[in-house]
């Protein structure tokens, strides 16, 4: 691919880059290397030996060690291997040690380009408690809370008893630290508070290290749109839009679209200026994305994600610029080239999570290998993956194994063109939610763009059966006695040496409505 236009008079002050990450968005950012003429290094475990990340890259580091805290999670291992392998900078993809002050700091002091916005921005946003303080310094509106600055159980739950008459219940305890839905818990009555402070700090703790939490009022049937941001050294930001990711579970996303069907120009301009003023109030340098709950046609802060998020190719199939590209020409300094009057919106794009879990068993994660794997193609359709057919999935890691991306002139469109490329979307070896994902598309508030962030957990509360058919059964015998009668011994496993026509155990990997 050619390198975009901008490149062309561009000088980078570094021409090797290490991606701090593994999987797909490790894959996303080799390949923007490439396109960019930057030589890029993997750090790989030996859970990835067979990762095609490995090809991408045009050095491998292994880092030793069995556990994340050995291996990606590992600062000093993964500054080594940059040294090692003449690494001039760091690009930390997303989750890991992506929106990590310290490991921010120590690429920094270790003389290499951190990818990314300041330590001291990811400081102030990664916490929770803070970020609020920074928002109504400078008019961003928040969501009605209470920050807690007690300790102890005892004066923690005094402290909010005498405030939640003015907030109302029902409250949502929430850790200052961190994100993900861990430190949180629903809070409907007084009597409850003291049992939920003890299990969300004690959460907290567990999974961040902190277990300060705070408090807020928990708004429902609300929207989650979130604003993308890009900033650079010179005091330039601007807005590429909002994304909608009302579609989740458990707080984590499972489909987004860029635009929301929701929103209006007037609305917008909003909340693209709450989000460059949040960006602004600290100082943002980099790809960042600020969140809202909306509340019909009120909005609300939620918080910042200091990184590169997983739904970024929606914004940039609607607004054709590249993030990642941006990253790049950021940290080296270069000033943005764009002004808010140049962004426009064009079509509609919608992502999709394919995840590796068990939809009927309430959404428990599924783990196995990949013994056939067959992604959709075509017009408007993009796949970021970082698996290849054959590798396994553990849960060691996030259970996500593709994001399947679509575009199309409008949402009724796009909708269908999602649903198609999840029709063609053959994964066997394990459960996975290709089916329910389809399911969802087909549900008439999902079409109506009537959701919120209650949605899945409203509708399918203990998870998701897909509906029967006798037809399957049928077709499983059939390609039971096909597999056999080619010498196969499961229908899940495949010979090198021979192949099937006409396979039906594809057809039953999907048996949509």
């Amino acid at each position: 691919m050619l390198a975009p236009e901008w490149m062309k008079n561009a000088k980078f002050p570094f021409g090797c880059v290490l991606i701090a990450n593994r999987g797909e968005v490790a894959c996303r950012i080799a390949k923007a290397c490439k396109e960019l003429g930057l030589s890029a290094v993997a750090i790989y475990t030996s859970s990835d030996e067979n990762s095609p990340l490995l090809d991408l890259c045009d050095q491998n580091y292994f880092l030793e060690g069995q556990t994340l805290h050995e291996t990606f999670l590992n600062i000093e291992a993964i500054i080594t291997a940059a040294k090692a392998t003449g690494a001039q900078a760091i690009h930390p993809g997303f989750g890991f040690l992506s929106e990590s002050a310290e490991f921010a700091k120590e690429v920094i002091d270790a003389g290499l380009i951190w990818i990314g916005p300041s330590p001291e921005s990811i400081e102030i946003m990664g916490d929770k408690m803070s970020a609020r303080e920074k928002m109504k310094s400078v008019g961003v509106p928040l969501v009605p809370g209470h920050e807690v600055y007690s300790t102890g159980i005892k004066e923690i739950h005094d402290e909010l008893i005498e405030v939640s008459p003015k907030l109302g219940f029902p409250l949502l305890l929430k850790a200052s630290a961190g994100g993900g839905g861990k430190g949180m818990r629903v809070v409907n009555r007084p009597s409850e508070m003291a049992e939920a402070i003890g299990a969300a700090q004690r959460e907290a703790q567990t999974a961040f290290g902190d277990g300060r939490i705070y408090v807020e009022k928990l708004l429902t049937k609300c929207k989650h749109i979130e604003i993308q941001i890009l900033a650079d050294g010179y005091g330039n930001i601007i807005h590429l839009g909002e994304r909608e990711c009302s579609l989740q579970r458990r707080h984590q996303k499972v489909i987004e679209e860029c635009p929301s069907p929701v929103m209006e120009p007037r609305l917008r301009n909003l909340m693209g200026a709450a989000g460059i003023a949040a960006a602004a109030a600290v100082t943002y340098m980099g790809a960042g994305t600020v969140e809202f709950l909306l509340d019909g046609d009120k909005f609300y802060f939620l918080e910042m994600n200091t990184r590169l998020q997983v739904e970024h190719p929606v914004t940039e199939f609607v607004t054709g610029i590249d993030i990642v590209h941006q990253q790049f020409r950021i940290a080296a300094g270069l000033p943005l080239g764009i002004e808010q009057k140049e962004i426009t919106m064009k079509g509609h794009s919608i992502e999709s999570r394919v995840y590796a879990e068990d939809p009927s068993s309430g959404f428990l994660p599924s783990a196995g290998p990949l013994l056939r794997l067959k992604m959709p193609q075509g017009p408007g359709i993009r796949v970021d993956s970082g698996v290849i057919e054959g590798n396994t999935i553990d849960t060691n890691f996030d259970p996500m194994i593709a994001k399947i991306i679509v575009h199309a002139n409008n949402r009724e469109t796009a909708i269908m063109r999602m649903k198609n490329a999840l029709k063609e979307t053959v994964l066997l070896g394990l459960q996975t939610n290709i089916e329910f994902l389809h399911a969802l598309l087909c549900d008439d508030d999902v079409i109506n763009g009537d959701t919120d962030t209650n949605l899945i957990e409203t509708k399918w509360p203990n998870g998701w059966n897909p509906p029967e058919d006798p037809e399957l059964f049928a077709l499983g015998a059939i390609a039971c006695t096909i597999y056999e009668e080619n010498g196969l011994s499961s229908p899940l496993h495949s010979n090198n040496n021979q192949k099937i026509t006409n396979d039906p155990f594809l057809k039953l990997n999907n048996k949509f409505p």
